[in-house]
């Protein structure tokens, strides 16, 4: 097995290119499967030579692990519904912390290996992000998924409580770096735990899709760290192009949302009370509504049509039936196209994924720096269960908290349509001018249900 030894860092770094080529095939949903099996090629051949070049590997061992999580994993694919991917993305991202946190734990207690100072300044690094990085995505999980509320920790005590966890962590972990005391080792891995919570606490539910992507990002320097840990540069290098690559989307999404990345990290971030306070004295505003009937009749008629998707298309599953009603509309010979906010649903690329699994055509799903030169030029859009990426407040009201942020200039249409259940504020908590327009019609009710309806309208 050990013959193989000198192959191994040809190995490592074919894996290496074709772990590069997959983040080039993810780019864009045309390559989006081809990237995806670059991917899965690059890690088939790093576990392969990893195991070959292993000194006494426990193959019984390894083999029932990799077969359990194989098996949860596919179950997972299979069964997870769309509304529930952020959420599981965000617990994907706190596996990769714990076995970064576990690595270093058996590493530091391997009895008769001493760790110069180097191994013990990757042990440290590796496992206070590998720590922050599992409580954190535990966190990040229960907002998205409703069982931890989205609203976010105020008061005037948690940015110093903050300070204080990470300066004892890093006290800690210094300790231990000079003088190689397991206790200190422990007291640093629990203050990272308990940190992680103190960082994603704060954050409020508008700012959730930058944090899953700033979750990938510590993952992936998470996974950098137990690749110095095993020495194992193949590892080293992918949790690199995961943790830089995450850094940069967060980047991107922060910049989409007028935010400063640190802003959003140590909390202060969109949605909650503050927000909803801001957003009005609560005055009662006119608004028009009408019926699915009127809706159809509406874009049946128009010459242009764009749809600006959000995460209530999700909740109510309604891309397939979106994906007919489009289809319809193109009969009568009515341009469709789709609009996407950087930050629409509740994670990178959210509602790329929710259209490409209606088999929506690519060429018709436009980014928000294509299409908003042409929503002036546009008869009618379809706002559909989405709010704050199409709130007029960004460009004009500079007392609002989300002022400055680039939106989908819904509001330059002709005709605006919005489907929602009701008139409240979105996930920032905010209220939205564009609902109350003389040119903007509300029709209520199940996303899904009203899609179907409009669809039957169409077709009679």
């Amino acid at each position: 097995m050990h013959s193989l030894a000198p192959y191994a860092d040809w190995a490592y770094l074919v894996a290496a290119i074709l772990f590069i080529l997959a983040l080039k095939g993810l780019s864009s949903p045309l390559s989006a499967v081809a990237g995806n099996r670059y991917g899965m090629a690059g890690m088939a051949l790093s576990i392969i030579m990893t195991l070959a070049v292993a000194p006494n590997p426990n193959f019984a061992l390894i083999v029932v692990a990799i077969a359990a999580g194989a098996v949860v994993g596919i179950w997972r694919a299979r069964t997870v519904p769309m509304t529930q991917m952020p959420e599981t993305v965000a617990m994907m991202h706190s596996l990769v912390g714990l076995a970064a946190v576990l690595i270093a734990l058996a590493a530091v207690h391997h009895t008769g290996v001493h760790h110069d100072g180097v191994h013990r300044f990757e042990l440290f690094v590796g496992c206070f992000i590998g720590g922050i990085t599992f409580t954190a995505s535990v966190v990040a999980w229960g907002k998205l998924s409703g069982k931890l509320a989205a609203k976010p920790l105020k008061g005037a005590w948690v940015k110093p409580v903050q300070i204080v966890l990470a300066t004892a962590m890093f006290g800690f972990g210094a300790h231990y770096f000079i003088t190689e005391t397991l206790q200190s080792f422990w007291i640093m891995t629990a203050l990272s735990l308990v940190l992680g919570y103190f960082l994603i606490a704060p954050i409020g539910g508008g700012d959730m899709p930058v944090v899953v992507s700033m979750l990938n990002s510590y993952s992936g320097w998470a996974a950098a760290g137990i690749g110095f840990t095993l020495n194992n540069s193949v590892l080293i290098i992918a949790g690199s192009l995961v943790g830089s690559s995450g850094a940069i989307l967060s980047y991107i999404m922060c910049k989409a949302m007028n935010r400063s990345l640190l802003n959003v990290i140590f909390g202060g971030g969109m949605g909650g009370e503050t927000a909803v306070a801001a957003s009005g004295d609560g005055e009662q505003k006119a608004y028009k509504s009408g019926s699915a009937d009127d809706a159809a009749f509406l874009m049946s008629n128009a010459d242009s049509v764009v749809i600006v998707p959000g995460y209530g298309l999700a909740v109510s599953r309604a891309q397939h039936a979106l994906q007919e009603f489009a289809e319809a509309l193109a009969h009568k010979g009515v341009t469709v196209r789709y609009a996407i906010h950087p930050v629409a649903g509740r994670m990178p690329g959210h509602m790329n994924v929710l259209l490409a699994e209606a088999e929506v055509p690519y060429e018709q799903v436009l980014e928000m720096e294509e299409i908003n030169s042409d929503f002036s030029n546009t008869d009618v859009v379809l706002v559909i269960g989405a709010n704050d990426v199409v709130n007029p407040a960004a460009q004009r009201d500079k007392a609002s908290p989300i002022y400055g942020m680039p939106i989908l200039e819904a509001h330059k249409a002709r005709t605006v349509i919005v489907v929602k259940r009701s008139m409240s504020a979105g996930y920032a908590g905010l209220d939205n001018d564009l609902f109350y327009m003389d040119k903007t019609m509300m029709v209520f009710g199940d996303a899904k249900k009203v899609v179907e309806d409009m669809l039957k309208a169409t077709q009679h």
